[in-house]
């Protein structure tokens, strides 16, 4: 009855829910849902899956973009809000059973297939992988395909209800995490597609190697790359695609990824236009004309490289991936403007702020906070099979802020040192500084957040507080809302209600808050004295840069490279 609890009632457990995918629950999950459903929703919605296309055609792709685009403009805050919102334009053909309750790796899975079965397309999914080490999710090799489920009509349609039961239980982050450059055995889903206008669109996949799935909904004409993504609350979120999601190998499968091209071959069709019968053949890497291994091995031809070491030519000059991609998707346009660049991130930042607010309020409401500490960390704090703690706890989320934080920082440190360089005199310098000033001041004017205490009071702070208490906030859902956003002052804490055990937790947690990076591999339960006694891996003495009017306030006065120097607390 896994999958049934799972998808029909909607108790999620989240993207790193569990690691049992077996073809033996999605058939117990089939029977139950022909027992429990299958004549009450034959009249209410649509509850059969009809294949009437052998293949996707690029309008059936440009179809499936614009429903994406749709869904994440509509202004959706959860999974089953935006698949129901006036955006889906089918959903009112829906049987009442089906629910969207999900996380980040089923919900790109959920987009496609639901609009699969809406336009009468095939569809097919890798259902069993296996890799290396004990937690396949962040297997340090790639994970392979042990088998496929081909959705095939063999006279009586598809049960929607079910097949989507299926999808939920049997996907998950380690389906993601496979070679790009596979050819052989079965296929993975996705291919690696060339970073070019095109062919990175929206409904391409992204996938962070460290246990986040982002799907693309729109390319800016500059070649920002804006995302959204489900949490493991089923929260949906929004942001720019950038440093967060790392560089590494191949063989990991980290990226950019698009759906692999398929066909439904030797079925029969019949006289309502549907097709019966046959099986699906999946498009080999040789015969995707836009696949490419180059966001990995990089595209200059003298140096092949693979993951971090790859080397990027943008307009002839070697640069990092994350600008050559701004480069490549605005068609060659692309130009670093240091000023509009910091008023852009500036707002990409008070945006992040203000969704991990909603997130911090998922916690409250759901009492978190009031409940007793637990003895131990979870094994991962990043990406727990605890329940409560994947679902509440928000240390990836801050991480991946931070690491935007000090990625912004990073970008308008390397164009000031090479205006530095073109102008000796300072004058140009001294002009750029004024200007970086005068829009950090105006965007960071326009940033107003804020939370509502646990007396029942609003605190409200601006965008200079907030980056003040980056460091401070905690991830820990199980600390007040005063402390999950950062607060210091004995005034602000005083509508706390913290223990003194949860402010130890909270003071001995304060060395992983100073993560930018987030650690995946096998840790320790660590225990509250291991974190007090600084045992190894339980974090960084001193945070990453992040205030970015400091290092502006820096220039001309001081070594700017200081300004990327660890800060201390």
């Amino acid at each position: 009855m896994l999958g049934t609890e799972l998808f029909i009632h909607g108790i999620a457990l989240g993207d790193e829910e569990t690691l049992v995918r077996t073809s033996f629950a999605a058939a117990i999950v089939a029977i139950l849902w022909i027992w429990t459903f299958g004549s009450s929703c034959a009249v209410a919605g649509d509850s059969t899956w009809r294949i009437t296309k052998t293949e996707w055609t690029q309008a059936d792709e440009k179809g499936f973009g614009d429903f994406v685009r749709a869904i994440a403009e509509s202004g959706c805050q959860t999974t089953a809000q935006c698949m129901r919102s006036p955006a889906n334009p089918y959903r009112d053909s829906d049987p009442p059973a089906l629910q969207f309750k999900m996380d980040c790796a089923k919900w790109v899975y959920t987009l496609r297939a639901y609009y699969a079965w809406k336009n009468g397309l095939p569809f097919s999914y890798v259902n069993d992988i296996a890799g290396p080490g004990n937690d396949i999710r962040f297997s340090g090799m790639g994970n392979r395909v042990l088998s496929r489920r081909d959705l095939i009509d063999h006279g009586n349609g598809l049960p929607v209800v079910a097949t989507f039961a299926a999808l939920h239980d049997e996907v998950y982050s380690a389906t993601y995490r496979i070679d790009a450059a596979q050819a052989s055995g079965p296929l993975p889903d996705f291919y690696s597609p060339k970073i070019q206008p095109g062919s990175i669109r929206p409904g391409t996949a992204i996938y962070d190697i460290n246990g986040h799935v982002a799907v693309v909904y729109a390319v800016e004409p500059d070649g920002r790359i804006r995302y959204m993504g489900a949490e493991p609350d089923n929260t949906v979120t929004h942001s720019v695609y950038g440093a967060q999601f790392g560089q590494e190998r191949a063989a990991l499968g980290g990226g950019f990824k698009n759906f692999r091209p398929l066909k439904l071959v030797g079925a029969t069709r019949r006289a309502d236009g549907s097709y019966v019968g046959g099986h699906i053949v999946l498009a080999a890497n040789s015969e995707i004309p836009d696949f490419s291994l180059e966001q990995y091995r990089g595209n200059d031809p003298d140096a092949p490289g693979d993951g971090s070491d790859a080397v990027f030519l943008y307009r002839g000059t070697p640069t990092g991936l994350f600008e050559y991609v701004r480069g490549a998707m605005s068609g060659g346009t692309y130009s670093f403007d240091p000023v509009a660049e910091l008023k852009l991130g500036l707002d990409e930042l008070c945006h992040d702020l203000g969704e991990r607010g909603h997130y911090i309020d998922t916690a409250i409401q759901a009492g978190i906070d009031k409940k007793a500490h637990p003895a131990l960390l979870p094994g991962n704090i990043y990406a727990s099979d605890d329940d409560e703690w994947e679902a509440y706890a928000s240390p990836s989320r801050d991480a991946a802020l931070k690491s935007k934080f000090s990625q912004l920082n990073a970008d308008l440190m390397k164009y000031i040192l090479r205006t530095q360089a073109r102008e000796p005199n300072y004058e140009a310098l001294w002009a750029l500084k004024n200007k970086l000033q005068a829009a950090y001041r105006e965007k960071a004017a326009s940033c107003q957040l804020g939370y509502t205490n646990s007396a029942g009071v609003k605190v409200s702070f601006g965008f200079d507080d907030a980056v003040q208490r980056l460091f401070t906030m905690s991830f820990d859902p199980y600390h007040c809302i005063e402390r999950r956003w950062g607060a210091t002052s004995a005034a602000e804490l005083a509508s706390c209600k913290d223990d003194a055990v949860k402010t130890r937790w909270y003071e001995a947690e304060q060395n992983l808050r100073n993560q930018a990076d987030r650690a995946y591999g096998p840790r320790a339960h660590f225990t509250l004295p291991d974190l007090e006694n600084d045992v190894p891996g339980s974090g960084a003495k001193k945070p990453p840069q992040a205030d970015i009017a400091a290092m502006i306030e820096r220039i001309g006065r001081a070594p700017l490279m200081a300004a990327m120097d660890p800060v201390g607390y």
